[in-house]
């Protein structure tokens, strides 16, 4: 648990790539410093990955650091800013994550939403967060869209405040407290981590509050204290820019010197010193939150990003409670059973880092039973230290977190991220280099001594006990009153000059004129002697091999079984297979830097293993034994259940997922394989009465060679990957008779609206659901439709999003989208709103499907360009890693797509118009909306009923009338 990064953006869209039901739905440079070329992330022996870059600082002090990655024609733009909730003062918190909103909303010199100008050029991965320490805006564009992309950041840096007036802070105010009460508004939602950093940080540290402030004082905030912020700091002294991709020196010299050079400097903001709290003794309380079951946090200040002990800390961290193979999951999960799931993790920030332990505990079970076992087993682990074996297996799998992330060159973990952060935090853009050494370095009396330096007395322990109030309704504490004057602005750094540059600003945004070509990597099929179906996409630039082995059935196939089989057997095969028990799996797994997992969705059951290239015989071993020999052991079955009961309870409290378990029936009607919780969980009672037989006849029945597709993208070829997938398959021989495919039949739409109310007493938001079933994913419309609702709610520009979040700022994001499934798919809208904008809501999203559906504002031209561009303008760089890739031949093999759908699909795209788009829209009938609002019932519930959307009725959070 963390102060995580709060998002401006929503996340990212689902493309056509990703093809799974979306619903369980940056001779006048101050001088260039070149960075030692390579650097191996991996032991003697093991798979390497080289990140190469150069440096070279602006005369305004604006450090460019620069990698070059030619396997996509897209650049990573990546600024960050020194500055983070840590440089605030208490009465004026929240200042860096409101400013990171009001930084998306336009500057001097480009009127608009920032999104507009990327969204044109088809930008991928595109967001702006801000955490204690930093605010980071990214972004990855094609490479010919770089200048417009450069522009606009330049600009926000240098030419923002006339473009902030009163109507945009209200605004923006408005959306991040709702991105508030959103975190609020969850179980053990916000006011639980802020309780746990005002303890651990007395008054005064600048870790005490929240990233996102609080509502006094964001309520207090004035335009001049936002402005004074931005001019006190926000220079490009305080800021790197990275440049990952398909770009070189000489480009990215002449390019942010023309774009950033004339951009004067700001006071250079002082670093502070380490900070980390001396507490003389342990506390503890109590915080009542409505939850089905009680949680322990266990937390202490630790040690601070880069810390000469930071990654003995981490490797201590990772064997205690890291991964399902950790001393926590064996003593609490498995061996005593007193807890459903166990974790450890921490948030090395700059100048103090926090360790959390969590564990939730299981019903009936005494709290502090578990935290009295908590703390045994890290004692054991401080007078013990780790084993051998344990300790290398922390190695290893740390090096292949990090090899996994560096295939992206964007985003969080990629290349351009990993430069930023030790460029910011450490003033070194590779001290990557120097964790991986440390890692390598590691001993057991080393973890050892780090584990007893910092978890020692100074302990915070949060326990929150199942209640009848929301921890949302305590009152947040107040470190100071609301600052009432701004604060004074700090002179400009004198050592620091700009450069003239020829850049006019007031001819707008460079024109992209040109893109990159689209260019699918070649597939090659092939068959084993049983045959299993093999396709192959070859990937070389990193050392790591992905395969996935897909059935049909799916969420689908519990059809005639009990809901929930599917999902639970093929979980099961992750709790034991061939010589492994559940525990010799999780450590197996772990040695050999291997993911492994496996599920249902709701057409399909699939196994996938993520493998480094040097380890892929072993890991190919355990898929093997998984797919073909599950042990469906009695006793892990019962483990498993308990906490699959759990996580139903879990969902049921959440009201995103709250709607997601009772919507699917309400669409699709008794009786059809899809009128299931979208989770995939099933019901308690269904998962209550699942016996061995049922999961062993799953297993058998679906789990057949005959129907197998074998996906593997990655550093291997066909000539090397044949030979090893016959040996561990080629043998294997299903049942003779298969059960069908299960039927999807065609269901009605309703003749009249309908309303479904659940009550969440005390919540302090509204989750708004609405939806209706359209055609498959295979239907020759489908894409026609789904170009449409992008006008409607595919993007964040588009007009949900700008109604509720933008103009009317009720709510932190609203959207809109259909799932892809082999029947009829569910279109669903939704938006978490402010309670007290509950109706009001309703009536806009209800206006606008209405005006969309029947044409009354019709789809425009611009509107057309905006969704081709993003739809397809991304397509060129879309397939940077082979989880994308993957995505994309599964999905075309899953619903009987050619090879090359995403041509076809990229056609029909550029041939769309708005008459075209506007027939398609008209597929959603509004007068079949099947509506679904979660909320506290004693403040919506008669408002609700007076709007009259059609007939109201009350339900349970498992779909049963109540009123």
């Amino acid at each position: 648990m963390s102060q995580f990064p709060t998002s401006a953006l929503a996340p990212p869209r689902a493309r056509p790539r990703a093809a799974v039901l979306a619903l369980a739905l940056g001779a006048a440079l101050a001088g260039v410093a070149i960075a030692p070329a390579a650097f191996a992330a991996a032991p003697k022996g093991g798979a390497s990955v080289h990140i190469a870059f150069e440096e070279f600082t602006l005369p305004n002090g604006l450090r460019v650091i620069v990698h070059t990655d030619r396997k996509a024609p897209i650049v990573a733009v990546n600024v960050w800013y020194h500055v983070g909730s840590k440089n605030e003062q208490p009465g004026r918190t929240g200042f860096a994550h409101l400013f990171e909103h009001l930084m998306f909303q336009g500057s001097e010199n480009y009127k608009g939403e920032f999104f507009t100008p990327f969204e044109l050029v088809g930008t991928t991965d595109q967001n702006g967060t801000t955490n204690v320490d930093r605010t980071n805006y990214f972004q990855n564009v094609p490479t010919t869209a770089l200048d417009m992309a450069l522009w606009m950041e330049s600009d926000r840096m240098g030419h923002l405040l006339g473009a902030i007036d009163q109507k945009t802070l209200d605004e923006q105010r408005g959306v991040v407290q709702n991105e508030k009460r959103q975190g609020e508004n969850q179980p053990y939602g916000r006011r639980i981590s802020a309780k746990l950093y005002e303890a651990l940080y007395p008054a005064g540290h600048p870790y005490n509050w929240s990233t996102i402030g609080s509502m006094a004082d964001l309520d207090a905030a004035s335009l001049d204290d936002v402005k004074t912020w931005f001019r006190s700091w926000y220079g490009p002294n305080n800021a790197v820019l990275v440049l990952a991709g398909d770009i070189d020196l000489k480009t990215a010299k002449e390019k942010a010197l023309r774009y950033f050079g004339d951009i004067p400097a700001s006071a250079t903001l002082p670093d502070m010193a380490t900070r980390i709290p001396k507490r003389e003794r342990d506390t503890e309380e109590v915080v009542p939150d409505r939850v089905p079951q009680a949680r322990v946090y266990r937390a202490w200040p630790v040690a601070q990003f880069g810390a000469a002990d930071g990654v003995d800390l981490q490797l201590f961290a990772q064997v205690l409670g890291g991964s399902a193979a950790s001393r926590l999951d064996a003593r609490l999960v498995h061996r005593d059973r007193i807890a459903d799931s166990a974790s450890v993790s921490i948030n090395d920030a700059e100048i103090s880092g926090t360790l959390v332990v969590m564990a939730n505990v299981k019903q009936g079970v005494d709290p502090g039973k578990v935290r009295a076992a908590i703390d045994e087993e890290i004692k054991r682990l401080i007078e013990q230290g780790p084993s051998a074996e344990e300790l290398e297996q922390a190695k290893t799998a740390s090096r292949a977190e990090f090899v996994r992330g560096v295939e992206r060159i964007g985003g969080f973990g990629g290349k351009s991220d990993v430069l930023a952060r030790c460029a910011v935090l450490l003033g070194k853009a590779d001290c990557y280099r120097d964790e991986l050494k440390d890692i390598d370095r590691a001993s057991v009396a080393s973890v050892q001594t780090a584990g007893r330096k910092w978890l020692g007395v100074g302990s915070h322990t949060i326990v929150v006990q199942p209640g009848d109030k929301p921890a949302s309704s305590l009152p947040e504490t107040a470190s100071a009153a609301p600052a009432t004057q701004p604060a004074p602005i700090p002179a400009a750094d004198p050592r620091f000059k700009t450069v003239a540059s020829d850049l006019d600003r007031s001819l707008g945004v460079p024109d992209t004129k040109t893109f990159p070509a689209l260019k699918f990597p070649a597939q090659r099929t092939a068959q084993l002697s049983n045959g299993m179906q093999v396709v192959l996409v070859e990937r070389h630039e990193t050392p790591i091999v992905q395969l996935q082995v897909e059935f049909p059935g799916g969420f689908s196939a519990d059809q005639g079984r009990k809901v929930g089989t599917a999902s639970f057997a093929m979980a099961m095969l992750d709790e034991g297979a061939g010589e492994y028990g559940a525990l010799q799996l999780s450590a197996r797994k772990e040695a050999l830097g291997a993911e492994l997992t496996s599920g249902a969705s709701l057409d399909a059951a699939n196994v996938a293993l993520s493998a480094l290239t040097d380890k892929l015989d072993p890991s190919l071993d355990l898929l093997s034994d998984m797919i073909r020999r599950p042990r469906f052991e009695a006793a892990e079955i019962e483990r498993v259940r308990a906490q699959w009961l759990a996580g139903i309870k879990q969902e049921k409290a959440r009201p995103q997922t709250a709607a997601l378990r009772v919507l699917p029936p309400l669409l699709y009607g008794a009786g059809h394989a899809y009128a299931i919780p979208f989770t995939g969980t099933g019901t308690e009672a269904s998962i209550a009465s699942l016996t061995r037989e049922d999961l062993l006849a799953f297993h058998r029945d679906w789990l057949q060679p005959q129907r197998a597709r074998v996906i593997v993208v990655g550093d291997t070829t066909l000539a090397q990957i044949l030979p090893k997938l016959e040996s561990r398959f080629g043998d294997w021989k299903g049942e003779a008779q298969a059960p069908a495919v299960p039927d999807l039949a065609q269901v009605a739409r309703p003749k009249a609206p309908r309303v479904f109310l659940v009550d969440q007493p005390g919540a302090i938001q509204s989750n708004l659901y609405v939806g209706e079933l359209i055609a498959p994913t295979g239907d020759a419309g489908s894409v026609d439709f789904d170009f449409a609702n992008g006008v409607l709610g595919g993007e964040f520009s588009s007009r949900l999003n700008m109604n509720l979040r933008e103009d009317k700022h009720w709510a932190y994001g609203s959207y809109s989208g259909a799932g892809n499934a082999l029947g009829q798919r569910p279109w669903i809208a939704q938006a978490a709103v402010q309670s007290d904008k509950t109706v009001e809501s309703l009536g806009e999203l209800k206006r606008e499907i209405e005006a969309f559906a029947s044409g009354s504002k019709p789809i425009g031209d611009a509107e057309v360009v905006k969704i081709r561009a993003a739809n397809t303008l991304s397509l060129p760089g879309a397939y940077e890693t082979t989880d994308a890739l993957m995505a994309q031949v599964g999905a075309d093999l899953r619903y009987g797509r050619p090879s090359d759908f995403i041509l076809k699909y990229k056609a029909r795209n550029d041939a769309m118009t708005p008459a075209l788009a506007q027939a398609a829209a008209k597929n959603l009938d509004p007068n079949a909306l099947t509506w679904v609002v979660v909320g506290d019932l004693s403040k919506i519930e008669q408002p609700v009923r007076a709007l009259k959307l059609g007939e109201v009725q009350v339900i349970d959070n498992d779909g049963k009338p109540v009123r």
